[in-house]
């Protein structure tokens, strides 16, 4: 069984470790570097990416979780976690500088303008699953290595580079495991 770690800083930890269950993983917390030698794969999930970012800087959490990508370990970031991955963030100072994209935060709207829709990502499903979206960003640009999977309104919502996957929305707030089954076969 793969063993999946959620970055347990802040944000949608424990409705990621449910979605993992669902799909048939075992999701652990993550917090320190210890226990992120310990796990096959990690998702970054959504929160609030400036203190997540702070917190990553605090316990000396940044490089290693740049080295183990560089090193070939699955990554995924839903929602603030793209931002987290992102080379270049508009408006603000990228964290992680892993990922070869562009993101603007909270693109999608202030949080009362947060929405769910259903959309067709072939690499995902064979039909439209839903996508919850919450202070959403989205990808401006995408360098040339990376393979765009879902634009909703015309604006970039998930993609893949390599061993890295970034989504905009959260995948964890519904019943669908389709998502999360793309990611661990990532592992």
């Amino acid at each position: 069984m793969k063993t999946v770690g959620v970055l347990g800083f802040q944000g949608s930890v424990e409705e990621h470790l449910n979605a993992l269950g669902k799909a048939g993983a075992a999701g652990v917390s993550v917090k320190t570097a210890a226990a992120l030698n310990s796990i096959d794969g990690l998702i970054i999930p959504g929160g609030e990416s400036t203190t997540v970012s702070r917190l990553l800087n605090i316990f000396g959490m940044t490089d290693p979780i740049r080295e183990k990508i560089k090193s070939g370990m699955p990554v995924w970031g839903t929602c603030a976690g793209m931002i987290l991955l992102a080379k270049n963030i508009i408006g603000g100072e990228p964290c992680l500088k892993m990922m070869d994209i562009t993101v603007r935060r909270n693109a999608y709207g202030r949080q009362a303008d947060s929405f769910k829709c259903r959309a067709l990502i072939p690499e995902f499903a064979e039909n439209p699953i839903p996508l919850v979206f919450i202070r959403a960003p989205w990808v401006e640009h995408a360098g040339e290595n990376v393979q765009i999977l879902c634009e909703i309104d015309g604006h970039i919502a998930a993609v893949r580079q390599n061993n890295m996957l970034a989504a905009a929305f959260h995948p964890e707030l519904t019943e669908n495991t389709a998502a999360v089954e793309y990611f661990l076969k990532m592992i």
